[in-house]
C-alpha cells in the first residue's frame, strides 16, 4: 500500500490528459455539447474528490476499516480511468487515417466504447465475484529419490490469504478451509502472508483455521506482510509485542510455524525432511530468514522440501546449485499481481517465477534437481480484487520418477 508521489503525479498527469483528449472529442463530435460536456466535468470533479480521499486516507495507520475504504475508493478511481485509457487507445488508432486526410474510422471507435464497457465490467467481475471463486489446482510432482512410502503423498499448499482485506468476515477463508480438507491431504502447508499490517487482523479467523484437518498436520511460515512493517508502530516494543502475538495466534490455529527450522515427516521406515524459512526476497523486502540456520547440511542425499515465501529465493539460491540438494520448493508472494488471462500476466515482468511448476532440469547435467511450485495465493492486498488469477488451493501429489 505504499504510494511513491512521483507514480501518483505521473498517473494524475495520464489522466487529466486522457480528460482533456475526451473533452476535446465531445466538444468536436456531439450535437447536445453542452450536456455532455456538463457531464463529463462532473464526473472527473467527483472522481478526482475519489482519488484525493483515497490517497489521504493512512495506509500505515488507523483501523482495519480505514484501510478497507482506502482500498476500495482508489480501486474505484482506477477501474474508470483504466477503461477510459481503452477507449481512448482505440479513438487514437480510430483517427490514424485522418492523417491522410481521410475519414475517421467510426467503427473503430465503437469497437474501442464496447471494449471499453466490457474491461470495466470485468474489473468489477474480479472485484466482486471472481476474488471470492475457489481453483483447486491438482499437480502431480516427480521427485527422482522419493522414498517409497511418500509415493502418492498429498501436500496441499495455500498462500497470501491478507485476512484483513475480509475484515471480520469468516465466510470466504471457511470455504477455504473447507476445500482444503475436502481435498483428503496427508499435509497442509501455508507459505505466508496471513495478515496485512498487524495481527489483531487474525483473530476473527483463528476458530476458522483451527478446523485445518491432515494426518501430518499443518504448517505455516511467515511473509513479508507479517512482520509488521507496513505499520506505523508507537514503539519497537509495540511492534515486538505485535510479533509475539501471532505467534500466539498460530498456536491457537493449531498451525504449527516453522521460522528457520526443519520437521521430519516419518512413514514407516522412510523419512523427508520438511524445511521451513522466515523470509528471504529481493529487495525492497528485508530478509528475515536463513536457510542455512534451518538446514545447515544442504548437500546431503535426504528428501527436502522447502517453504520458503518469495520464490526469488529459489531463483537466487537453490537452482542450478549442485550443492543444494532441496528436491521442492513451495513458494507464494506474487498472488500473479491478481491479473492473468489466457495464461498471461504482468507479474512475468517482475518475477521469472510467478505461477506454477519450475524446475532446472534443462539447465544441470548432473548433481540434484530443484523444483518450484508457485501458488498465486487466495487473498488480495492493495487491489481488492482478482482478474483472472484466481484464488488457488494447489494439491501436489509426489511421486517417484
Amino acid at each position: 500500500m505504499r504510494t511513491p508521489i512521483l507514480l501518483v503525479l505521473s498517473f494524475l498527469a495520464l489522466n487529466i490528459a486522457t480528460d482533456w483528449y475526451i473533452f476535446h472529442q465531445i466538444s468536436a463530435r456531439c450535437r447536445d455539447r453542452r450536456f455532455w460536456r456538463t457531464a463529463h466535468l462532473s464526473s472527473c470533479i467527483l472522481l478526482f474528490l475519489v482519488m484525493l480521499a483515497g490517497l489521504l486516507l493512512p495506509a500505515r495507520e488507523g483501523n482495519d476499516h480505514m484501510l478497507l475504504t482506502k482500498m476500495w475508493l482508489l480501486f474505484g478511481y482506477l477501474s474508470v480511468y483504466l477503461a477510459k485509457y481503452v477507449g481512448v487507445i482505440f479513438d487514437l488508432i480510430a483517427s490514424v487515417p485522418r492523417l491522410l486526410h481521410r475519414r475517421r474510422c467510426r467503427a473503430m471507435t465503437i469497437t474501442g466504447i464496447i471494449c471499453s464497457a466490457v474491461f470495466f465490467v470485468a474489473i468489477w467481475w474480479g472485484a466482486l465475484i471472481n476474488r471470492f471463486n475457489i481453483n483447486r489446482n491438482e499437480v502431480d510432482v516427480h521427485i527422482p529419490e522419493l522414498p517409497a512410502q511418500f509415493e502418492g503423498y498429498r501436500i496441499v499448499q495455500f498462500s497470501d490469504i491478507h485476512v484483513g482485506s475480509f475484515n471480520s468476515d469468516t465466510t470466504f477463508v471457511s470455504k477455504i478451509v473447507d476445500s482444503i480438507n475436502a481435498a483428503s491431504p496427508d499435509l497442509i502447508v501455508f507459505t505466508g502472508d496471513i495478515v496485512n499490517r498487524k495481527t489483531a487482523e487474525i483473530s476473527p479467523f483463528i476458530k476458522t483455521f483451527s478446523r485445518l484437518n491432515a494426518p501430518d498436520g499443518a504448517f505455516a511460515i511467515l511473509g513479508n506482510h507479517d512482520y509488521g512493517d507496513y505499520m506505523t508502530w508507537s514503539s519497537s516494543a509495540a511492534k515486538t509485542g505485535n510479533m509475539e502475538d501471532l505467534y500466539s495466534a498460530y498456536r491457537e490455529t493449531g498451525m504449527r510455524l516453522l521460522r528457520n527450522e526443519t520437521v521430519w515427516l516419518r512413514h514407516g521406515s522412510d523419512s523427508i525432511a520438511l524445511i521451513g524459512v522466515e523470509n528471504i526476497g529481493d529487495p525492497p523486502f528485508p530478509v528475515y530468514g536463513s536457510l542455512q540456520k534451518a538446514y545447515p547440511r544442504l548437500g546431503d542425499r535426504n528428501t527436502k522440501i522447502l517453504l520458503s515465501h518469495n520464490p526469488a529465493h529459489w531463483v537466487d539460491s537453490i537452482r542450478n546449485r549442485s550443492d543444494v540438494n532441496v528436491s521442492l520448493t513451495l513458494s507464494g508472494h506474487t498472488h500473479a499481481m491478481q491479473i492473468e488471462v489466457l495464461g498471461l500476466s504482468p507479474a512475468a515482468f517482475r518475477y521469472a517465477t510467478w505461477g506454477g511448476l519450475y524446475d532446472d532440469y534443462s539447465k544441470l547435467s548432473s548433481g540434484p534437481l530443484h523444483q518450484l511450485y508457485v501458488n498465486i495465493g487466495c487473498g488480495t492486498v492493495g487491489l481488492p480484487m482478482r482478474l483472472g488469477a484466481t484464488p488457488e488451493i494447489t494439491v501436489l501429489t509426489l511421486h517417484c520418477k
